[in-house]
């Protein structure tokens, strides 16, 4: 459908919530197939299987695969369908997220058995085709084997307890039959055909004769319901029925021509129905276009239906118009991307899945309408290039949400890259190709030496390899990251100090803004030796669907945050509690060079026990290749009344210490503290392990992972004692955000997660806690030699923080921090305005280092810092010489040299 009158281009102003009430008057390539590819274009794919080996390859185990079931006999993969073959049920219903039962009239053919549950959860294994019976329905359900018990026994199973089992059996067959339908267009071999289109007949005549779910429960549920699923963004055999009908649509139009208007109506049934249900606000809208544009490229005009919905309906219906539950592609993305940043408003696993549906669009747009979507849609070039801003140093995102890490997909560039050749944009084809050639490096080979494409149809089409420019060089990560990143539409920030996997630190903070957040309050996760070590605890073993998830891994205890009485909780899912950004040193996603020092303080009110929090996290780099993370986290009530603040912290590891700051034993014992007794979050009672200490000593923790290479790197935690303070370890539940990740150095699945938990009794602002980590490893030990916290005087009452850090090169590192920057601080070598000040002195007393955070005024030996208004200035004696960066003019002495300095966000030379 390359072929589009100009008219589409002038007439449709994409998203105009109903912008017209008439229909498209498209007049479109008539012709089948058209989804994939054109008739014209059986030659070229002739050819390329003939002359480029990968193609041979990927041809040749296709139609082995294929082969398998289609030389057993016409009807012998039909007959495994899972149909309502001998009732013929037409209605269907279920309860809330499980089957109950289907019934009504008898129709005229089988018709598809529903799934049986949301979840794919079961205890039973799915059966292999070979091992299914043709033609089964029975009463009982399905006989299955029983993988939890001790040999597998097969027993009788009610529908309800399959999981998603049927509708997987299904979209296996329907998709062999997509297969064989394209062996025939290719090789015009009969068996292919009348194997397809016998599926294909059973299959949709099916749908047609069959009804939409009812819900008995009268529940949310009933709006999300697909014709073949729970949800309509899993009618996942859309995806196979599609081509297989493009590629057999001659045959099917000579053999079957009286049941042409049923299979259009079956396609038309699940279309409407994903219009009907669904939700638009968010990735699901999404994906329930391109299921309904999928449908609508392989419909006939409008004319030819007898209700005038045709491919023109549905095609104006996504880019034109909006419903309660299908929104327009312009109006989702008015609605989720933020302009200034490019990030959706989701998760980073989810924004991934959307930032890659939406450019899978441009290519569809290109390739199917002739139009340039991001013409359209201005804001998609920047989502893509955006997308790299949720990498840690390892290049895996950031575990917030409902987040599985991994490393970015890389498909949303080769996207780009086919619209900037297709509309001649030299500059955006330059960019992403840099981008792919960097996050995809096997992108640059030569395409024999890429290794084996998948073994699927599109092979040949959209997925073919991309040849690239050769002249084009892979970019540099930094291209793409910057030392600091604030995306407010989904309350998150980002400080770094490098991205070299080894050395590199990094700290992620997240509210919970969006869609797919969890009740987490100020969440961080901590990077650190090559892994995540504090991590973001995962989504639970069984999606959404689970206790896990409902009770601990979308709550509080789960995450590394604060939690109130134990009871800090509020909606997650769909979540509006994003915490406030107070200061962020350097400033958001301002491309510049790496800083020694960085910091941010974020505010955020806890609405289920009506308290403000604040947290203030700092890197802080020593040399070149190690540094340190500073966590000063303030909790207290609005109207008083604190009972107690739990301060979480999960680390990766086999093996926790927790002693005292000076290696003495606290006494830890056993105890039920940690509990859901007394009315506190369910959470609480999957913490397991439990030992507690009560003392007001400052304590240190480590947290081991045992290396495969011997070469243990372990996260060292200091924390400040506070009267009124008990310190807990325990075991968590695994941290199932990482357990797909392949290569762990162990089993997180299999590992409960090491747990730290600091309680104050009453408030926690005045008694905040205060932490420094340490990331580190046998080879490259810890950089701190001792952490102490010295009292601060100050004739102004309030929440006063001082650090004393010991390096073990000798040098000191003093730290202020306040809840009030108009205060003045003073420690022993340090006194500042500010809400975070730093001073590093060497061993003979030397300032080396001055930062002021926030403040008007620091003071330490040989260096003062004066604003006018509160400002970040950096002072910085690097190979002899003084440096400074300012977010504001100031005033600073050096010994006994004045200076007056005006901004600089870059490292400059006092002059």
């Amino acid at each position: 459908m390359k072929r589009v009158i100009l008219w589409l281009c002038l007439s449709v102003v994409i998203g105009a919530v109903q912008a017209q009430t008439g229909r498209l008057d498209l007049k479109l390539p008539q012709g089948h197939p058209r989804y994939l590819t054109t008739q014209e274009g059986k030659k070229e794919t002739q050819e390329l299987i003939k002359k480029a080996p990968w193609a041979k390859d990927v041809y040749e185990r296709l139609r082995q695969r294929t082969d398998k079931y289609v030389d057993r006999g016409t009807d012998w993969l039909s007959s495994r369908l899972l149909m309502y073959w001998n009732t013929h049920a037409t209605d269907v219903y279920i309860k809330g997220e499980y089957y109950d039962h289907a019934g009504g009239e008898k129709a005229p053919a089988p018709t598809v058995v529903f799934t049986g549950a949301r979840s794919h959860a079961t205890n039973y294994n799915r059966p292999r085709l070979e091992d299914l019976k043709p033609y089964q329905e029975d009463a009982r359900g399905l006989y299955l084997s029983n993988k939890t018990l001790e040999g597998n026994p097969y027993e009788w199973v009610s529908i309800s307890k399959t999981g998603r089992m049927i509708e997987s059996i299904n979209n296996e067959i329907v998709g062999i039959a997509r297969d064989a339908a394209f062996l025939w267009w290719l090789t015009g071999e009969q068996k292919y055909a009348t194997v397809a289109a016998s599926v294909f007949d059973v299959y949709m005549t099916g749908l047609y004769y069959r009804n939409v779910p009812v819900d008995l429960n009268y529940g949310h549920q009933q709006t999300l319901v697909g014709m073949t699923s729970f949800e309509v963004i899993h009618e996942d055999v859309i995806n196979s029925l599609v081509p297989l009908y493009d590629f057999l649509y001659a045959y099917l139009q000579k053999e079957k021509s009286e049941k042409m208007t049923i299979y259009a109506d079956a396609f038309k049934k699940c279309a409407d129905n994903i219009i009907a249900n669904g939700v638009p606000h968010n990735n699901w809208n999404l994906l329930q276009a391109h299921f309904i544009m999928n449908i609508a490229l392989i419909l006939e005009d409008d004319a030819k239906y007898a209700d005038g919905k045709g491919r023109q309906y549905y095609i104006d219906y996504l880019v034109n118009q909006s419903s309660i539950r299908q929104w327009s592609l312009k109006k989702l993305a008015d609605y989720g991307f933020d302009a200034a940043t490019g990030i959706w408003a989701e998760c980073p696993g989810y924004s991934s899945v959307v930032v890659g549906d939406y450019a899978s669009f441009v290519s569809l747009f290109d390739e199917n309408l002739g139009m340039d979507l991001t013409k359209e849609i201005p804001v998609l070039p920047k989502a893509v290039e955006a997308m790299p801003q949720y990498l840690f140093p390892n290049r895996m995102v950031c575990g917030f949400g409902d987040t599985h890490p991994s490393t970015l997909r890389t498909d949303i560039f080769r996207y780009m890259i086919q619209n900037a050749r297709t509309h001649g944009k030299s500059e955006e084809e330059r960019k992403f190709t840099a981008m792919l050639k960097l996050f995809d490096p096997s992108s640059s080979l030569p395409v024999a030496e890429r290794g084996k494409a998948p073994v699927a149809i599109t092979s040949f089409f959209a997925g073919k390899p991309l040849v690239l420019d050769e002249k084009v060089k892979a970019g540099q990560i930094d291209d793409y990251v910057t030392p600091t990143f604030y995306a407010p539409n989904v309350s998150w920030l980002v400080q770094r100090n490098g991205m070299n996997s080894r050395h590199s630190l990094m700290v992620s903070l997240n509210g919970s803004e969006g869609n797919h957040m969890h009740a987490n309050g100020i969440s961080m996760e901590l990077y650190g030796k090559g892994y995540v070590l504090g991590p973001d605890a995962g989504i639970g073993k069984t999606l959404y669907q689970g206790l896990d998830y409902l009770e601990y891994y979308s709550q509080f205890p789960s995450h590394n945050t604060v939690c109130v009485d134990g009871i800090s909780s509020y909606p997650v899912m769909k979540s509006n509690h994003s915490f406030k950004l107070r200061v962020l040193y350097p400033a958001a996603g301002e491309r510049l060079p790496y800083q020694p020092i960085s910091y941010s303080e974020v505010c955020f009110r806890e609405p289920e026990t009506f308290a403000d929090q604040t947290r203030l996290n700092g890197i802080v780099n020593v040399g070149d290749s190690a540094g340190y993370y500073i966590d000063i986290f303030r909790s207290r009530k609005v109207e008083g009344g604190d009972k107690m603040h739990d301060y979480f912290y999960h680390n990766l590891g086999q093996h926790m210490t927790l002693t005292a700051a000076d290696g003495s034993e606290l006494g830890l014992q056993p105890t039920q503290e940690l509990a859901f007794a007394g009315a506190h979050l369910y959470a609480y009672s999957y913490i397991y392990n439990k030992k507690r200490a009560v003392t007001n000593k400052d304590v240190k923790a480590g947290f081991t992972i045992q290396m495969p290479d011997k070469d243990d790197i372990t996260m060292n935690l200091w924390m400040k004692g506070e009267e009124g303070r008990e310190i807990f370890s325990a075991l968590s539940p695994m941290t199932e955000g990482l357990s797909r990740i392949k290569n762990m150095p162990y089993s997180i699945k299999d590992q409960p997660t090491l747990t730290f938990v600091a309680r104050q009794k009453g408030e926690a602002w005045n008694r905040p806690f205060v932490a420094v980590y340490e990331p580190s490893t046998l080879k490259e030990p810890s950089c701190i030699a001792s952490v102490d916290y010295p009292q601060v005087k100050s004739e102004q009452q309030g929440s006063h923080v001082g650090i004393r850090v010991a390096l073990t090169n000798g040098n000191v590192d003093w730290i202020l921090s306040s809840d009030e920057n108009a205060h003045h601080c003073k420690l022993e070598k340090l006194q500042a305005r500010a809400g975070y000040a730093l001073c590093r002195q060497s061993e003979k007393g030397e300032t080396l280092q001055a930062f002021l955070g926030n403040g008007t005024q620091l003071e330490a030996d040989g260096v003062s810092i004066r604003t006018d208004a509160p400002a970040d200035v950096l002072l910085l004696k690097q190979d002899g010489k003084w440096m400074y960066t300012a977010t504001a003019p100031c005033r600073v002495v050096v010994g006994k040299k004045k200076y007056t300095l005006s901004v600089a966000r870059e490292l400059h030379p006092l002059s």
